[in-house]
C-alpha cells in the first residue's frame, strides 16, 4: 500500500506531476526598453534646448481650421520618451506576472516614439511637417502591403506558402497600366490586375498542389519569371509605343460628403480613391468569413489538419486550389496601386520588394487581416516618414531614411510580434 506523502518542493504528490509553468520570454519588454531608452538619448537629450519644431494638421479643405502647432523640441522629445519607458516597465511588471498586454500598449508605445523622432527631425527647421500628408502617404504607400499580405493569408490559411507575392504585384501592376493605357480608363485596368495576379497564382498552384514542388522554390522562381517577362516586355513591346500602351489615367479620388471635410480624419479615410475604400471592405469582408463562416472553418482546417478534414469530406486539394488563386488575384488589385491608382506609367521591377515586406506584415499581423492591416499600415507609415523627412531638411542621410521600412519590419518581427504560430500543415503537400 503506497502512502501519499508531503512533496518536497518541485516534487510530486503520489504519482501526481505539478502543473507545469511556460518560460516567460522577456524579448519584448527587452526591445521597449531599449528603444524608449534610444528615444531618451538620441531625441531628447542631443536635442538643442532653444530649438523649436512646428507640426500643421489641417489641410485647406477642411470644414474648420486647425492652427499649426508649435512646441519645445527638446521637452516634447524628452516627455515622450519617458511615457515609453514607463510603457517597457509596465510591460516587464505584466511579462513577470505572466499575463498579457493589451493592444493599446504597442499603440500608444509607437506613437510616443514616432512623435518623439518627429519632433527632433524638425526642430529648428524653416519646413514645418504636415501630418495629414504623412498619413496620407502612408496609407497609399500601404495598399500593396494589405493586399499582398491578405493574399499570403488566404493562401497560408489553406497550406501554401505564398513567395511569389512579389511576382504577383508586379504582374497586377503590368496588366493594369497597359489595359488601362489602352482602353484610357482607369477602372479596365483595375478590373484587369487581379486576373494577372490569379494567373501567376495558377502556377503556383499547378507546381505545388500538382506536382508537390518544394512551394518556396517555386515562389522564388514565379518571382523571377514575372520580372524577366515583364521587364522585356516594357522594353520590347511599351517602350515602342507609350502613348497607347503605357500612359495610364489615374483612379478618381472619390470624397464622401461631409466625412471627407473632417480635419485629418477626412482626407486619409474618406477622400481617397475606389481601391482604398474596396481594400477597406475586403479586410473586413475576409475577417467576417474567415472566422464566421463555413467556408472559413473549411480553409482553416485544411491548413491546419488536411487529413482530419478529408476524414469529414472535404476537398483538401480543390480548397488549396481555390484559396492560392484567389489569393493571386488580391495580390493583384495590390499591383494596380503602383500604377492606376497613382497614374503612373509602369517601370522595371517597379514593387521593389513590397511583396516581401507584405509577407512580414501578414506574419507580424498573425495570419489575420484585421492584424495585417495594422502591419501593413505600420510599414507604410515608416515609409512615407522617410519621404516626407527627406523633404524637411533633417540631418538623417537619405539612404538611412529609404531603410525605414525595412527596419520597422525587423524590429516588429523580432521583438514586439512575440510568438506566432503558423498554419501547422503550412507548406505540406497533401495526398490521399
Amino acid at each position: 500500500m503506497s502512502v501519499l506523502t508531503a512533496p518536497e518542493p518541485g516534487g510530486l504528490v503520489g504519482d501526481v506531476a505539478p502543473a507545469v509553468r511556460s518560460r516567460v520570454s522577456w524579448k519584448a519588454p527587452i526591445t521597449y526598453a531599449v528603444m524608449g531608452l534610444a528615444s531618451l538619448l538620441a531625441f531628447g537629450v542631443f536635442t538643442s534646448g532653444s530649438a523649436e519644431s512646428t507640426f500643421v494638421i489641417s489641410t485647406p479643405s477642411d470644414a474648420w481650421q486647425i492652427a499649426p502647432v508649435t512646441v519645445p523640441s527638446r521637452l516634447t522629445a524628452v516627455v515622450l520618451s519617458l511615457v515609453a519607458l514607463g510603457l517597457a516597465a509596465f510591460v516587464a511588471v505584466r511579462t513577470r506576472a505572466r499575463r498579457r498586454v493589451g493592444v493599446w500598449v504597442p499603440v500608444v508605445f509607437g506613437l510616443c516614439i514616432v512623435l518623439s523622432f518627429l519632433t527632433w527631425a524638425d526642430a529648428g527647421k524653416v519646413a514645418p511637417i504636415t501630418l495629414t500628408s504623412l498619413l496620407v502617404g502612408g496609407l497609399v504607400l500601404s495598399i500593396p502591403l494589405v493586399f499582398g499580405s491578405l493574399a499570403g493569408l488566404l493562401c497560408e490559411r489553406s497550406g501554401i506558402i505564398n513567395i511569389a507575392i512579389e511576382g504577383q504585384l508586379l504582374a497586377g501592376a503590368f496588366l493594369a497600366a497597359v489595359v488601362a493605357s489602352m482602353t484610357s480608363n482607369a477602372y479596365a485596368g483595375l478590373v484587369a490586375a487581379p486576373v494577372a495576379g490569379a494567373l501567376v497564382s495558377v502556377l503556383l498552384a499547378f507546381f505545388s498542389i500538382r506536382y508537390r514542388v518544394n512551394q518556396i522554390i517555386v515562389g522564388v522562381v514565379l518571382n523571377g519569371l514575372v520580372i524577366g517577362l515583364t521587364g522585356f516586355l516594357f522594353s520590347a513591346v511599351l517602350s515602342d509605343n507609350i502613348p497607347l500602351l503605357n500612359s495610364p489615367p489615374r483612379l478618381p479620388v472619390l470624397p464622401i460628403p461631409l466625412l471627407s471635410e473632417i480635419p485629418v480624419v477626412g482626407p486619409v479615410l474618406f477622400r481617397q480613391s475606389a481601391l482604398v475604400y474596396l481594400m477597406f471592405v475586403i479586410v473586413v469582408l475576409l475577417q467576417v468569413m474567415l472566422f464566421r463562416s463555413r467556408w472559413g472553418l473549411r480553409m482553416r482546417s485544411v491548413g491546419e489538419h488536411p487529413k482530419a478534414a478529408d476524414t469529414v469530406g472535404i476537398d483538401v486539394n480543390r480548397t488549396r486550389w481555390r484559396n492560392t488563386v484567389l489569393g493571386g488575384a488580391v495580390a493583384g488589385l495590390g499591383g494596380a496601386a503602383f500604377t492606376v491608382a497613382l497614374g503612373l506609367a509602369f517601370t522595371k521591377e517597379m514593387t521593389g520588394g513590397k511583396g516581401y515586406i507584405a509577407l512580414a506584415a501578414m506574419i507580424l499581423g498573425r495570419w489575420n487581416p484585421r492584424g495585417a492591416l495594422v502591419a501593413a499600415l505600420l510599414f507604410g507609415f515608416a515609409d512615407a516618414l522617410g519621404t516626407n523627412l527627406s523633404l524637411v531638411g533633417t540631418p538623417v542621410p537619405p539612404q538611412l531614411l529609404a531603410m525605414l521600412p525595412y527596419v520597422a519590419t525587423i524590429f516588429a518581427v523580432a521583438g514586439l510580434v512575440g510568438r506566432v504560430r503558423a498554419p501547422a500543415a503550412e507548406g505540406i503537400p497533401y495526398g490521399k
